[in-house]
């Protein structure tokens, strides 16, 4: 892993989504639009949609959505004891080829910490 994951994993996604975006491309654009508000606080609050994407994305074994939800859910104010049981329930469902997305949400989890911290 880099020296600054996070960091490094912000600047690509937006760097990619800009050009991608860019393309103006109806149906990609609507995508990122459902997106963007199906997240958005509604019956459920945005921390609990935000740890059902993260259950989703390791289900699937999207690594960069793993990733994504997990900063997500930080910033709405979720602790690694949220986030380990989300991800609990995501092997769970997922089975044994959750694993090693499951190692790498962890590693990835303690460089969201580490990031900030001080």
């Amino acid at each position: 892993m880099s020296q600054n994951p996070v960091k490094e994993f912000n600047e690509y996604r937006s760097k990619m989504n800009e050009k991608i975006l860019a393309d103006k491309n109806k149906v990609i654009n609507r995508i990122f639009n459902l997106d963007t508000n199906a997240y958005s606080k509604g019956a459920l609050d945005v921390k609990t949609k935000e740890l059902l994407g993260l259950v989703a994305s390791a289900v699937l074994r999207c690594d960069d959505c793993v990733k994504y939800h997990l900063e997500s859910s930080h910033r709405e104010g979720a602790n690694k004891d949220e986030i380990m049981e989300t991800l609990s329930i995501a092997t769970l469902v997922g089975g044994s080829i959750v694993i090693p997305h499951l190692r790498r949400a962890h590693e990835y989890w303690e460089a969201i910490e580490a990031n900030h911290e001080g």
